[in-house]
């Protein structure tokens, strides 16, 4: 394939699949560098270890599951847009949109921020509707 373009949903939907990765990597970043008997990491058991985190760790590995809940509706809407001959500017923008609010989210969500955490993610879910239906046609 030549001349290819990486476009900025193309990006988009790298960065949303990385999301939930950078959240596990936050939740665990207490536990690097220690020994396990001093309460570090354990790779060993990493979902026992995880739900002993408390505090911005434990939302932090909250977001992470989010986030993995998330992406397959925006890889989804994404696909079936492209697919239907959606506009690819409008993508670009609702891209960058749905990933900006899932930023928001995440940060909102390891801040304790309840409520406007709760209103990004029906932001986000509503632009990823968006998504979903902007091949359809126009009245």
């Amino acid at each position: 394939m030549t001349g290819s373009v990486f476009s900025v949903l193309h990006w988009c939907v790298l960065v949303a699949a990385l999301m939930p990765i950078v959240c596990a990597g936050l939740a665990k970043s207490n536990g690097f560098g220690k020994p396990v008997h001093e309460g570090g990491y354990d790779n060993a058991m990493p979902r026992h270890w995880l739900a002993g985190q408390t505090g911005w760790r434990a939302r932090a590995h909250a977001a992470q599951a989010n986030g993995f809940e998330a992406f397959p509706f925006f890889i989804g809407a994404v696909a079936l847009a492209q697919h239907a001959g959606a506009d690819a500017a409008r993508l670009d923008m609702l891209a960058v949109v749905y990933v900006a609010l899932r930023v928001v989210y995440v940060a909102l969500y390891i801040a304790d921020q309840a409520n406007a955490r709760s209103l990004a993610w029906i932001l986000a879910l509503a632009t990823n509707i968006a998504i979903l239906f902007s091949a359809a046609p126009s009245a």
